[in-house]
Order: C-alpha cells, then sequence, then structure tokens
C-alpha cells in the first residue's frame, strides 16, 4: 500500500496529510476521499485502515490532522474549534483536487464522530462535492451533551462547564487554555470517561496522538448544529448508525439523515466498535466501498438525492 506525505495550508498555518493513490484502472480519473478524524482524533490514530480499504477499490484517499493536532502546525495546541476545523475540511478539499490524476469533481467527504458533523457543513450547498460518508456522526450538540450529563453527576458537569468557560475567557485574553485528559477512566477528569472509552480510544491512538483537550471543547460541542447543513446537502450521503452508541444518540443521527435524505446503515454495537480492531470495522468498511461504488460510478452522474434506506 503506497502512502505519501502531503503538506498544505490552512489559514496560514502548513497541516499534514497522507495521500492514498487509488490502486487499478477502475477509473479514468479518480475519485478522492477527504478524511479528517473526530474528537481531539489525529490522521494515525484508526483512518490509515478504512484509507487502504478504499484505495484498494480504486479511490484516492487524503488524510490529514487539523490544526493544533497531530504533526500538524496551528497554536494553541490541542484546543478544538469547530469553524477552524471546517476552515481546514475546506482547505483539505483544495487541496485534494490538486492531487496528480483525481477529478476534482467527484469529491466524496468522509467523517466520523465530531467529523462527521463536520462533513455535513462542508458540503451544505455545494455542487462539488460527490458523496458524504458520516459515520457514527455527531450532529446535535444539544443530544451530545444531554446523554453525557446522563452518564455522570451533575455536580461535575457543572464543575468542567465553569472551567470550560474560564479556559475560552483566558484564552480570548491571550492565555494558555486550561487542559483536561481527553479520555480517562470512570470517575477521573476526563472528556470521554465512560467504561471502556479510555481502553478503545487508546487502543487506536497513533504515535502523535496526545491524551489531553482544552476543557473549553465541551462548549464547542453544545454548540453544534448540523440540521440545516444537512437540509441543503445536494449529494448522495451515507450515514452509519450504532444503535447502542453511548456517545451520539441514535434517534439525533437518524432525525438528520431524514433531512439530508440519507442512506442509513445500522449496527448493533457502540460507538468506537466500527473502528479498526473491533468486530463492526468489516462491515462499516465494505458498506462504505459498496455506497461509493454505487454513486460514483463512472457509466452515470450519481443520483445527488437518494432517499433513506435502512
Amino acid at each position: 500500500m503506497t502512502r505519501y506525505d502531503i503538506a498544505f495550508d490552512s489559514a496560514g498555518a502548513t497541516c499534514s496529510g497522507w495521500h492514498f493513490p487509488g490502486e487499478g484502472d477502475g477509473y479514468e480519473q479518480r475519485p478522492v476521499v477527504v478524511m479528517g478524524h473526530g474528537f481531539g482524533g489525529t490522521k494515525d490514530s484508526g483512518l490509515e485502515p478504512f484509507a487502504q480499504r478504499l484505495s484498494q477499490a480504486g479511490l484516492d484517499v487524503l488524510a490529514f490532522d487539523y490544526r493544533g493536532f497531530g504533526a500538524s502546525e496551528g497554536e494553541p495546541r490541542q484546543t478544538v474549534s469547530v469553524v477552524g476545523q471546517i476552515h481546514d475540511f475546506e482547505s483539505a478539499v483544495a487541496a485534494a483536487k490538486r492531487l496528480p490524476g483525481v477529478d476534482p469533481n467527484r469529491i466524496v467527504l468522509w467523517g466520523s464522530s465530531m467529523s462527521g458533523g463536520h462533513v455535513l457543513r462542508v458540503a451544505s450547498g455545494r455542487d462539488d462535492i460527490a458523496a458524504i460518508i458520516a459515520m457514527t456522526p455527531l450532529t446535535s450538540g444539544a443530544a451530545v451533551s444531554r446523554a453525557a450529563v446522563a452518564h455522570r453527576d451533575v455536580g461535575t458537569a457543572l464543575k468542567w462547564t465553569a472551567i470550560g468557560l474560564k479556559s475560552r475567557v483566558d484564552v480570548a485574553r491571550g492565555g494558555r487554555p486550561t487542559m483536561m485528559p481527553l479520555v480517562a477512566h470512570p470517575g477521573e477528569p476526563g472528556g470521554l470517561t465512560l467504561d471502556g472509552a479510555y481502553e478503545s480510544y487508546t487502543a487506536l491512538a497513533g504515535p502523535t496522538w496526545c491524551n489531553e483537550v482544552d476543557s473549553a471543547v465541551g462548549l464547542q460541542i453544545a454548540g453544534i448544529r448540523t440540521a440545516d447543513a444537512a437540509r441543503r446537502v445536494r449529494c448522495p450521503a451515507l450515514f452509519q448508525i450504532a444503535d447502542f452508541d453511548r456517545y451520539v444518540p441514535a434517534d439525533s443521527v437518524a432525525k438528520t439523515a431524514v433531512l439530508a435524505r440519507g442512506v442509513v446503515h445500522h449496527y448493533p454495537c457502540d460507538h468506537f466498535d466500527v473502528w479498526p480492531g473491533n468486530g463492526w470495522f468489516d462491515k462499516a468498511a465494505d458498506d462504505q466501498v459498496a455506497f461509493l461504488g454505487r454513486v460514483l460510478s463512472t457509466s452515470s452522474s450519481p443520483d445527488r438525492r437518494k432517499s433513506p434506506q435502512r
């Protein structure tokens, strides 16, 4: 499997990417999949096995790190900005269009968890996006926040909200953010602390991943709204829903899929179980390849407004 390091500019910072050229000759000009990770993730933390499956199917792939994370430049480090990450995604799309041998009119956006919401907003209203894959996507910050509060005591939730607000003010004044672990064991401070979260995330973690994040991340998540963007999506979209997802409520994702008229696949598992090393990875990856094989056919233009399927 061939992989090349590439770099591109986003808002004056150099973002690090991996380019996986498509294999075989199934496409005269190859579609290209742009992959961004979820909450605090880096491209070396589980994206490559998905990229390999897509590359083997003849698709180019560009996986990248957001500013401030992984091998990308950008300050402050480990601070999640939804607006900033969406801008980075748009910059990655522009870079993908410049890759040799790709079809700039057949760009696929691939996102999981938080980036599953990003891809809806990036694609919204655009005609140059051929398809979307949203795997266990975070489509409603309100729904995720309610789920988080349900799994921890109110006092702890209020404490970390106050710390996050202070961190946001400090950064706005030119100070340093207040950090917390991105994942931790139950009862410990952290962004993701449900039973098994630490083991699941660290099993995916690559060498550039860092287990810390700005404590204001909860405020970023709470403000995520994708309903309007979903209504304005013009391309086929695959929504992969984990029915027993403890982090991203399945019903909130299903509602967004209806708004986007997306193709829906359900998996009887939890949030991390569709990732490499877990029981539902092969099925999730196979479904992605099959979906793109249908909508990116070289013999006809893709139907850009698919009806939901289950």
